[in-house]
């Protein structure tokens, strides 16, 4: 099973939020956060912000949160007694426009009149595309919360964690050489030839349609690990995508690249 992680890094559509370094410590900055409110913001979009308010409802368990409106979220974003939980927008340097939606965590506190990319950043998780979502990323939300609170306290034990980003959940690949890997066949490159594909399922690699991937999310199937990633829908120079693999049971990470 070894070759076949290996292998499929090659091949599935790459990406990675990667943590913004801090002057300070980030452990020490945040060694607060299960203490303080974290404000849950809704962005307006009704679609998008029941389904949000039901799995943080069902599955926050790190620290209090309260729900709040993006005008309060202004009214109180230089207040260091609160964090804040949001989905944002990521433009990278080369980009016209937004490309992806983050799932974005940042600590309250000075600075953040200039902009959330001057606040301290927790961990930004991409989740769907800016533009036009699949809807996808709905199926995946509770994995998403999940990795985020998983992350968050891993960064208060360990700075490693803390400026590695995401990224420093790929150390959990080598303990998956037991793990069923599922790939939906529209997270892979379109350039994957045919030779690669049969090597895949040589290697015992699962490829499945987008909903029958999606089915083993939804129903906590043991000891597997499905395909996610998070692309823009009209890519261009300078875009980026991100791939990642979820247990889809214990939703934990085990890899997450940024291409």
């Amino acid at each position: 099973m070894r070759k076949a992680i290996i292998f499929i890094i090659s091949i599935i559509l790459p990406i990675a939020a990667s943590a913004q370094a801090q002057i300070n410590t980030k452990k020490v900055k945040i060694s607060d956060f299960t203490q303080k409110i974290t404000k849950v913001v809704l962005n307006g979009n009704d679609f998008f912000d029941i389904t949000f308010q039901e799995e943080i409802t069902a599955g926050w368990r790190i620290s209090p949160y309260e729900f709040c409106t993006l005008e309060e979220f202004e009214q109180l974003k230089d207040n260091e007694n609160y964090y804040f939980l949001m989905a944002t927008y990521g433009q990278f340097r080369k980009e016209t426009a937004p490309g992806l939606q983050f799932l974005t965590l940042v600590k309250g506190g000075k600075g953040a009149d200039k902009g959330i990319g001057h606040m301290l950043e927790i961990v930004s998780l991409p989740f769907a595309s800016a533009e036009y979502p699949s809807g996808r990323e709905l199926v995946f939300l509770p994995a998403f919360l999940n990795i985020i609170q998983n992350h968050t306290l891993a960064s208060m034990e360990n700075d490693y964690n803390g400026y590695g980003g995401l990224a420093s959940n790929n150390i959990n690949l080598g303990k998956a050489d037991d793990l069923e890997i599922i790939i939906s066949e529209d997270d892979l490159s379109e350039d994957v030839t045919q030779e690669q594909l049969d090597k895949m399922k040589d290697n015992g690699i699962i490829l499945t349609d987008e909903d029958d991937a999606d089915q083993y999310m939804t129903d906590g199937v043991p000891g597997t690990l499905v395909s996610y990633v998070a692309i823009p829908s009209e890519p261009v120079a300078g875009s980026f995508c991100y791939k990642m693999l979820i247990d889809t049971q214990t939703h934990k990470l085990y890899y997450f690249k940024r291409h």
